[in-house]
């Protein structure tokens, strides 16, 4: 019925396997894929039990667990008889991606049928074969979306560098909870992300400076939201999931409830503390 190559990534220098994950990857890199795909229509309709001039559809939908984020990538409609070739290429911004990407790939019946078998296939969009694959994508940088903009157009102060928004509940998916805003007033700081895939020293300095005081921010935030404890189970790809995973990277060791006292106690000490962990300007 369907015959489907593996999915390959496109590369700078050519296409490799699309691998189980990707360390490197973060929210600048945007992701090529392709793959080939061969449909026997006529055998896919007689195994559908469909009329041979069933309508069917070839897609892909990707979704991206981190964002919360998923939609339609290519798709070709299938109307005519015998062995259909066709290579989907997609391009997937990186801003919109985070977690684990699904690639799922699916024959449907294109029309609803009315005049088809009792034990056939009759609604438009009704499966008759899929698969999916998987890519996760787990680098280093943080995994949020960002915007530069003009601060002077918003309520933040004209002359801030960058501010971290941080909404919803820790249960929500952290694409959709967090948004880093970069003051294109700011030139050094915009410049930084701009060259954030090459960086010169002097953009790993300032990218260091943001990442260290968004890190902070976001243990700030955990730390107030009494529900985040060592006991807490929050979903896959949700902000609070997201939060535990930054804290245990930063205070390895260290429970909750200790570190929470801390900040409360003595804000100064803990603001040295959380220099420390995230190794502010140690660049390369």
């Amino acid at each position: 019925m369907v015959n489907a190559e593996p999915w390959r990534l496109v590369v700078e220098d050519g296409e490799v396997a699309l691998p189980e994950a990707l360390p490197d990857w973060d929210y600048h890199m945007d992701l090529r894929v392709r793959r080939h795909v061969r449909i026997d229509v006529d055998q896919a309709r007689r195994q559908s039990g469909l009329p041979q001039d069933a309508a069917l559809l070839i897609s892909v939908v990707w979704t991206a667990t981190g964002s919360n984020l998923s939609g339609p990538a290519q798709h070709m409609r299938l109307t005519g008889a015998g062995t259909v070739s066709t290579e989907f290429d997609v391009l997937l911004r990186g801003s919109d991606l985070g977690g684990l990407l699904l690639l799922d790939t699916a024959l449907v019946l294109a029309d609803r049928r009315s005049d088809a078998r009792p034990s056939s296939p009759r609604r438009a969009g009704s499966v008759l074969w899929s698969d999916r694959s998987e890519l996760r994508l787990q680098g280093d940088a943080p995994q949020f979306p960002m915007a530069i903009i003009d601060f002077a157009r918003t309520s933040f102060p004209d002359d801030a560098a960058w501010h971290l928004q941080i909404s919803d509940g820790m249960e929500h998916a952290t694409m959709g909870a967090l948004l880093l805003l970069v003051n294109e007033r700011n030139a050094v700081t915009a410049t930084a992300f701009q060259n954030a895939p090459r960086p010169r020293p002097i953009d790993r300095i300032v990218l260091s400076a943001v990442y260290a005081d968004a890190a902070r921010t976001m243990i700030e935030h955990a730390l107030a939201d009494e529900d985040f404890g060592e006991d807490a189970d929050f979903p896959d790809g949700s902000l609070g999931a997201t939060l535990l995973s930054l804290f245990d990277q930063l205070f390895p060791g260290q429970s909750i409830t200790d570190v929470r006292l801390r900040q409360r106690q003595s804000p100064a000490l803990f603001a040295s503390d959380l220099q420390a962990a995230v190794r502010i300007f140690e660049v390369s």
